[in-house]
């Protein structure tokens, strides 16, 4: 009995996110427990730049408390899995962020945010940049710098691998806005690493 609950395991690492749903949703529990394994770790980094190494194994517990309760609602035709886990954990980290009267979210809701489609390709950093990110603790204190809305759509993009109108969905900001983000958080990014790259 014991090796066939393994056996199912094992064959359930190798399936989507969606076919782990819908086995859920028919009653295979094991497919839940691979889920949380596969998004733990992307989940607890996101949460650690917001709010912190003590705080995030909480915030990674309560996030996955909700998947659990709101699973078998989950509807893949308006996102995908990945970004519906994000605004959750995003949600989370937000509610926390001001029962602990932390820095919290800018509100841009009422904002024009302007996006400058001439401007250069927002998306590359210089190599020599990029080196230095690799750096956790250099990288985490440029990130501490960053307007919290700039820092979020880095982590997103660069981290967790998120198109912009992913990000967008999971910020639930228009596309140009998480453009226009991202574009303003790469100059940043550069005047501090590389000044002398672009003077």
């Amino acid at each position: 009995m014991q090796n066939d609950s393994f056996r199912s395991i094992i064959l359930l690492m190798n399936d989507k996110d969606e076919e782990l749903i819908e086995k859920y949703k028919n009653g295979e529990n094991n497919a839940l427990q691979i889920l949380i394994n596969r998004y733990t770790s992307h989940i607890y980094n996101y949460s650690l730049r917001f709010v912190g190494d003590f705080n995030a194994p909480d915030i990674v517990q309560e996030v996955f408390i909700k998947v659990w309760k709101n699973l078998k609602k989950f509807n893949e035709k308006k996102s995908s899995f990945k970004t519906w886990l994000f605004v959750i954990a995003r949600n989370t980290i937000i509610d926390f962020l001001r029962k602990k009267k932390m820095k919290t979210f800018r509100e841009f809701d009422n904002e024009e945010e302007a996006f400058e489609e001439t401007l250069a390709d927002e998306a590359i950093l210089p190599s020599e940049a990029m080196e230095k990110l690799e750096d956790e603790k250099r990288l985490n204190e440029l990130l501490e710098k960053m307007p919290i809305e700039y820092r979020e759509v880095l982590i997103l993009y660069y981290q967790e691998e998120m198109t912009f109108k992913e990000i967008g969905e999971t910020l639930g900001k228009p596309l140009n806005t998480v453009k226009s983000y991202h574009h303003r958080a790469v100059l940043k990014l550069r005047e501090e690493i590389a000044p002398n790259y672009y003077s």
